[in-house]
């Protein structure tokens, strides 16, 4: 029983994951629908829409990864929500490729008014999407999602007074967090003001707006609730269920606080707590059962896929978690901001090359855990699996200082021939294994990224292959414990 709760837990934390990285996201788009025209208008549209643009497509691995655990892990389940609810799931699925297609094809826009309808474009959409969505989980919530193909009303199973509360509600929070992460921003990487702008200001008083209005619709919300499905009100006011409401609660007044106190970056993290929370106090409320008469032990698969999707969900850590936190890093960072001043060597921590004896153990590792995985038994086979997961944590911890310090040294004005501010003289230092002049005397990197290109294509080729085979080697044992046991 236990065990058959694992791949929820998974389906939570990604849920949570998604509601608080892609509802900001979907958030900005009402900002932009709002901010319609003066120069004001305009600075704020452009600041939410570049300042989202390094991450608007990985949060959306969160509702991949939801939606395979699902699938997956409780097929029945899964097979009555998607045929139930098939239609605000369309309507989200649409939206996202609409919001994705006007986001990138407005750098290719040429006129004002392509850029005004892209625009448009996008805030709709980035509005209709997170309450398609809100509306799906309000049809579940409220047990209005039965089991069987189709088997509820495609209509009222997610046009009904808890779903639209629902929707509605994700629409304000994900403006709410979208104005916070906005202010702290432009906070961040001192844009207080663009073009005499002052962005800072405004999107503090966007995010208390919202955050008052997000407050009043939970309150409302749970007074629909109790006229519209008292099962899952009586969860939400008692036990584990209250308890995350009044996490959410407090943590939402605190995320008032601090952004009126213009504390945007503690503010950051107290409003993920707060949807975070709400996403837990559902699970609490509607436990044990994830469907109408259907428990999560009854829809869950059988031991073995449940054992394989948590190995496989484990080893698929191993490579998202470190790239979304270097992702992340950089973005919080300010990595990806162009920044014209040139940053003392000793004002941060220099990142250093990975160091030859790294590369070896990690070599040795990869070589003994093969090895271990093709001819051991028992013991030796499980040591060289941890072995070849060590090599392939280790080798992605390679990859990403390998990528550091080449980021560090392609910013450096010195090593790609340009002049920085502090340069008083014309004098441009050459590079010869990373600068490369061509005939017309324009500086050339083609050389350096090129064999930095396949080193780092090599070693990813190396870790994949490790994935693989760890993979293979599992199933091979599953299948060999299968034919061994008694039938």
């Amino acid at each position: 029983m236990q065990l058959a709760y694992a791949p929820l837990i998974l389906i939570l934390v990604g849920l949570a994951a998604y509601t608080v990285l892609a509802g900001a996201d979907f958030g900005t788009g009402v900002w932009e629908l709002t901010a319609r025209r003066g120069p004001r208008a305009l600075a704020l549209r452009d600041y939410a829409h570049d300042a989202m643009g390094p991450v608007w497509e990985a949060n959306h691995v969160w509702l991949i990864f939801v939606l395979a655990v699902c699938w997956t892990a409780y097929p029945t389940a899964f097979g009555s929500i998607m045929s139930t609810l098939s239609v605000p799931f369309f309507v989200a699925a649409v939206g996202i490729i609409l919001r994705g297609s006007a986001y990138a094809l407005r750098a290719g826009a040429r006129t004002h008014r392509e850029v005004g309808l892209l625009d448009d474009l996008f805030a709709l959409s980035s509005i209709l999407t997170p309450f398609a969505l809100g509306a799906a989980v309000g049809g579940i919530a409220s047990g209005r999602v039965p089991v069987g193909n189709a088997a509820g009303n495609l209509v009222t199973s997610w046009l009904n007074p808890t779903s639209i509360m629902i929707g509605a509600m994700a629409v304000a929070v994900g403006a709410h967090l979208a104005a916070v992460y906005l202010a702290a921003d432009a906070s961040r990487v001192g844009a207080a003001e663009q073009g005499g702008v002052p962005l800072v200001r405004g999107f503090r008083v966007r995010a208390l707006l919202s955050g008052v209005a997000a407050g009043a619709l939970a309150l409302a919300g749970l007074a629909v609730v109790h006229r519209d499905a008292e099962h899952l009100f009586e969860g939400l006011t008692h036990g584990a269920g209250l308890a995350a409401v009044l996490v959410s609660g407090v943590a939402g007044v605190v995320t008032l606080l601090l952004v009126w106190a213009g504390r945007f970056e503690t503010a950051r993290y107290a409003g993920a707590l707060s949807v975070a929370a709400v996403v837990a106090g559902w699970a609490a409320a509607q436990r044990p059962d994830l469907l109408p008469g259907l428990t999560v032990g009854d829809a869950a698969a059988g031991r073995t896929t449940l054992i394989t999707i948590l190995v496989v969900v484990g080893i698929g850590a191993l490579v998202l978690i470190p790239s979304l936190a270097l992702l992340f890093g950089l973005f919080l960072r300010g990595g990806f901001e162009r920044s014209t001043a040139r940053v003392p060597a000793a004002a941060g921590r220099e990142s250093s090359p990975p160091s030859r004896t790294r590369g070896a153990v990690l070599v040795g590792l990869l070589v003994a855990g093969a090895l271990l995985a093709v001819f051991g038994v028992s013991w030796a086979l499980t040591l060289g699996i941890t072995s070849l997961l060590v090599f392939v944590a280790g080798g992605f911890v390679v990859l990403a200082s390998a990528a550091a310090v080449a980021e560090t040294a392609d910013s450096e004005p010195g090593s790609t021939g340009h002049r920085g501010p502090g340069d008083a003289d014309g004098r441009q230092v050459a590079r010869p294994s990373v600068v490369d002049r061509g005939s017309d005397g324009t500086p050339s990197i083609q050389a350096g990224v090129g064999r930095r290109g396949i080193r780092v294509g090599c070693a990813t080729v190396a870790l994949v292959a490790a994935v693989v085979w760890i993979l293979r080697r599992l199933a091979r044992a599953a299948r060999a414990r299968r034919r061994s046991s008694p039938h």
